[in-house]
């Protein structure tokens, strides 16, 4: 309704105080990006099993958990205790914990080293998360 008006008076304030228009304009977007971490938090919240997450964006648990630990290295919090109760005993949790309290690094190439077969990948990954999202941000 007011649209050409309100794009007139934009027009007479560039023109009367000498604003050039840059050549170049870069819009950037990551909705898809941004949407799917949305998506993740949403029904981690829910307490949904990480592979049913990633089943129903048609990915696989490995980018879940990778997009996970981009997460809570930007600073955001995320509880998945709901999750790593059905893959590891208490005492297990404690081990790995510990681990990471006291290791100069967060390496998972490390932990693997110091645990040897004892723990998967994905299990010390997925405890990495829960130590960053508790104590590294």
């Amino acid at each position: 309704k007011f649209g050409s008006q309100f794009i007139n008076k934009i027009s007479k304030y560039v023109e009367d105080n000498n604003i050039e228009r840059p050549t170049d304009l870069v819009v950037k977007s990551m909705v898809n990006k941004s949407g799917l971490k949305v998506y993740i938090i949403q029904n981690i919240d829910r307490k949904i099993p990480l592979e049913d997450i990633a089943e129903s964006k048609g990915k696989s648990i490995d980018f879940i958990i990778e997009e996970i630990e981009g997460i809570v290295l930007s600073g955001t919090r995320i509880n998945i205790d709901y999750y790593i109760d059905e893959m590891l005993e208490e005492d297990q949790q404690e081990e790995v914990y510990e681990y990471f309290k006291e290791a100069k690094t967060d390496s998972i190439s490390n932990a693997l080293d110091e645990f040897e077969d004892e723990y998967t990948e994905e299990e010390l990954r997925l405890m990495r998360v829960k130590f960053l999202s508790e104590f590294g941000n």
